[in-house]
């Protein structure tokens, strides 16, 4: 009985220890892609080419590089695209190429190449998906031909019978020739003197720091010609006649748009600059390009804005019939400009991102941080942010229209513009009142416009107790009389009410009828004036009028 039982934990044990050493087996081959043979066309490998990790082997490949020793570095490429025959001699030409493209077009991230055979990222946050991870691939940048974006990558691969390494991709080797064409040296670069194309410094060429400055000055000087004969017989503003104003406003962005395509068209045709120099220009041109589209539709929008709709807030501000209407179209026609404004500088800033490839090119992503980054973000335009929904309020609930008279914090003003970020009034004295959106809707106000323009005005006399309200009242019918050339529109409007008393006398309220909220305030002194000399003349009459006290016991 103890012979079968000793046979079958054998057997058990057999093929426990034979799944476990196919699971090892397993997870240990998924860390590296299985090739049949690394460049065989080669030969073996010099022994000072270290490609046991991510940045071994890049190490490797920029050193043998720049020695210029393409035979030694095109052992870091995988050639299995190309015949093996023809491996000795494609292979260096491969590196030569894979180098002009680094230098050119790339700024290598090292931080990013982990010195670790299994490439695993132990600084990773635990959320990522290859966290904890051991990779064989890495995408090292991704590069913008004309017709699509391809990737460069390092993997990790393992020939049978002898060490796993990291090499150049077979996919990205094969796109070499075609990233060379596109960003290898121009036809101008190669006619100048071997002198100019040596190392200056910071990496760059002399041609380079010569061809920098002369190119910058080139497209300043084509943009100062364009705006010169854009403004020649044009001195005028965008308040002009529609032909004029809207060659004024297209002249900026013209301008911008002959600098950033003379940019563009040097950096392409005949300047290829280095990588630490088309980090910043490929951004700017994208930026630029982007920038003169949105800019172009604004100005135009703007200038065919003012031709439809009168923004002019003195203008507004008369009453008249169908003001009213013009007010509240003006506002909601200013309030869609700026929401068209956000979305399109929102739409450009997605444009700029995906079209310059800022995040591969500049060796970092944004993505990796995204949520510290809008923290950030958030944290900084938080009062830009709420100043702009501030001004999208006023504009859906009309609560100040463009033109509308009131009294803000002891101003009588009239709204003249409403923009993103404040108010801006027009005292009555013709001073401007910048206020902030979210303050100006936080804080009350009188509006004096609003709905109707007809207002009563108050005037409040402090008179004596003994005093006798009715010769006084009938002066000021007389007073309204003639300032309304005997007219009595709103006969119902006026009155005389004795609305406070204390020790010192009664308050008298006058309430003065008023058509327009424009000239109520200088009809309102008009009858006050005019109130007191009543008073004075009738107080010379032997009836006291006013309180007989002292300043201090008023104080």
């Amino acid at each position: 009985m103890r012979a079968p039982a000793l046979y079958l934990a054998l057997i058990v044990s057999v093929l426990l220890s034979a799944g476990q050493q196919l699971v090892a087996q397993q997870d240990q081959s998924s860390n590296w892609y299985e090739i049949d043979e690394l460049n065989p066309g080669l030969g073996a490998a010099p022994e000072d080419i270290d490609r046991a990790t991510p940045q071994a082997a890049m190490e490797s490949f920029m050193f043998r590089a720049s020695e210029g020793d393409w035979e030694s570095a095109a052992h870091v490429l995988d050639l299995a695209s190309i015949p093996e025959e023809a491996q000795a001699e494609i292979g260096p030409e491969r590196a030569k190429q894979l180098y002009t493209i680094i230098d050119r077009k790339i700024i290598v991230d090292w931080h990013m190449l982990l010195d670790r055979p299994d490439g695993l990222n132990a600084r990773a946050p635990s959320d990522s998906a290859m966290s904890g991870e051991p990779r064989r691939s890495l995408l090292l940048w991704i590069v913008d031909l004309p017709e699509r974006p391809v990737t460069i990558r390092l993997n990790r691969v393992k020939a049978e019978g002898e060490d796993a390494a990291w090499v150049f991709s077979r996919q990205s080797v094969e796109n070499l020739p075609a990233l060379a064409d596109r960003f290898g040296p121009s036809a101008l670069e190669q006619m100048l003197p071997d002198p100019l194309r040596t190392r200056a410094f910071w990496g760059l060429r002399w041609w380079e720091v010569i061809a920098l400055p002369l190119m910058i000055a080139v497209a300043t000087l084509l943009g100062s010609i364009t705006y010169s004969l854009m403004s020649r017989g044009l001195h005028r503003t965008r308040r002009d006649d529609g032909s004029s104003s809207l060659l004024v406003a297209m002249r900026p962005p013209a301008v911008l748009a002959v600098v950033t395509l003379t940019v563009g068209l040097m950096t392409k045709h005949l300047f290829v600059f280095s990588g630490r120099i088309d980090t910043v220009l490929s951004p700017l041109i994208a930026i630029g390009f982007v920038s003169v589209t949105l800019w172009a539709i604004i100005n135009a929008v703007d200038t065919l804005l003012d031709r439809l709709v009168q923004f002019d807030g003195g203008e507004l501000s008369s009453v008249a019939e169908g003001q009213e209407r013009k007010r509240q179209f003006a506002t909601k026609i200013a309030a869609a400009r700026r929401a068209i404004i956000v979305i399109v500088v929102i739409f450009g800033a997605g444009i700029v991102l995906r079209e310059a490839n800022m995040m591969q090119t500049l060796g970092f992503s944004l993505l990796a941080s995204a949520s510290v980054t809008t923290l950030v973000l958030a944290f900084a335009a938080r009062n830009v942010l709420a100043n702009i929904m501030a001004s999208m309020q006023i504009a859906m609930n009309q609560s100040a229209k463009m033109g509308d008279k009131l009294l803000y914090q002891g101003y009588m003003c009239s709204v003249e513009r409403i923009n993103f970020t404040f108010v801006q009034l027009r005292v009555w004295t013709g001073k401007r009142l910048i206020v902030p959106v979210s303050e100006f809707v936080a804080e009350p106000f009188e509006n004096w416009t609003m709905q109707e323009p007809f207002m009563i005005m108050e005037i409040r006399l402090r008179l004596a107790h003994g005093a006798d309200i009715e010769p006084l009242r009938k002066r000021y019918f007389e007073i309204l009389d003639q300032l309304d050339e005997g007219g009595e529109p709103h006969a119902d409007s006026r009155g005389v009410y004795v609305s406070n008393h204390d020790v010192f006398g009664m308050e008298a309220l006058f309430m003065v009828p008023c058509e327009d909220p424009n000239t109520a305030w200088a009809r309102a002194c008009e009858v006050r004036e005019r109130l007191l000399r009543a008073a004075a003349d009738l107080e010379m009459e032997a009836e006291a009028m006013f309180p007989d006290a002292n300043p201090a016991e008023a104080a």
